[in-house]
């Protein structure tokens, strides 16, 4: 059964209303979220997405539901992995903790913006060219090694972030403090942009990065347009709250890139099988479909994506867990 249109033009249209009352929520009142506030909200947000693929089973079928959690969850995940980078570039720039909620949120929106159109050129391609699988799989392998023995990726971003620095300070004046979250301030009478016109650049790129990674993972999953754009959206929805939430819990994740990484090279593998099923290029099996290629089935990729972010969650908490048992033991010994 497909989705109604009527559904897919109403929760669109909800779920934005709610990301810009929330935007406008921080740009009525910027502060420092609480444990609690974060927590209610990142709860929130996840009830809605789980609220919306009940709905989608309930007027569609269990495939689109199963597709929908399915890239839900590789599109948060990714956003995790994306936090990282965020925590550097903050750190880097010394953005006043009262505003980064400011900055997160820009930085949303301008991820929302890429990854819609990225979407639309994916899904033209994918309409047009069956051979894209090809080249989306090997590119998600590709990333997923990356991912996994690239060792230094995040700093590697932020120097990216520092080179772009550099080009913009040599044509443009920038003030070395921060006026609130403003992006232009007044320095003995001149108007001169402030630190956070950089930030919000280093985001953009950031963002930017992240798309050209997510996208193709999320078509391995579904190629239906809506869905791709609802995953993305719910998994950009409460990202701020849960930058809060996690804090300093991020550092410790620090087998989570492991996880997203076999979640890459499943969706590659997953995808290549695709293209050799539905393949139409004349130098591979004289151009007809590979019959013995696998499809593999919604249900084993949603227990693959939830499978490996519960391994990498527990590796990475269970030391880190026995580290500070040993830190206060040794602690408690000393006294």
């Amino acid at each position: 059964m497909g989705i109604p249109v009527w559904f897919e033009v109403g929760s669109l249209a909800v779920l934005v209303v709610i990301l810009v009352a929330d935007l406008l929520l921080i740009l009525k009142r910027p502060h420092i979220p609480s444990t609690r506030e974060s927590s209610l909200w990142v709860v929130f947000y996840v009830a809605l997405a789980l609220v919306f693929a009940v709905v989608l089973w309930l007027i569609g079928d269990a495939d689109h539901a199963v597709e929908f959690v399915s890239g839900w969850l590789t599109e948060y995940s990714l956003s995790i992995d994306n936090l990282f980078v965020f925590v550097l570039i903050m750190a880097q720039f010394g953005v006043p903790r009262r505003y980064q909620q400011e900055v997160l949120m820009v930085g949303i929106l301008i991820a929302l913006v890429l990854r819609a159109a990225f979407i639309l050129a994916g899904a033209a391609l994918i309409e047009n060219f069956s051979w894209i699988f090809y080249i989306f799989g090997a590119f998600l392998v590709y990333t997923a090694a990356c991912q996994a023995f690239e060792r230094e990726a995040e700093e590697s971003d932020a120097q990216t972030e520092t080179f772009i620095v550099r080009v913009l300070r040599r044509f443009i004046p920038i003030h070395d403090s921060y006026d609130g979250a403003k992006l232009r301030t007044v320095v003995d009478g001149k108007k001169v942009l402030t630190p956070m016109i950089i930030v919000f650049v280093s985001i953009g790129v950031t963002d930017l990065v992240f798309a050209i990674d997510s996208i193709p993972a999320i078509f391995g999953i579904t190629q239906d347009p809506f869905l791709v754009f609802a995953a993305n959206l719910f998994a950009l929805m409460g990202l701020r709250q849960l930058y809060f939430l996690l804090g300093d819990l991020l550092e410790k994740l620090r087998f989570l890139k492991y996880g997203v990484a076999f979640i890459l090279a499943f969706i590659g593998a997953k995808l290549f099988f695709h293209a050799l099923h539905v393949n139409e290029l004349p130098f591979i099996n004289g151009g007809e479909h590979v019959e013995w290629a696998p499809e593999i089935s919604n249900w084993v990729s949603l227990g693959v994506i939830l499978g490996s972010l519960l391994v990498a969650t527990l590796a990475s908490l269970v030391p880190a867990r026995g580290a500070a048992e040993v830190t206060s033991e040794a602690s408690t010994r000393q006294k």
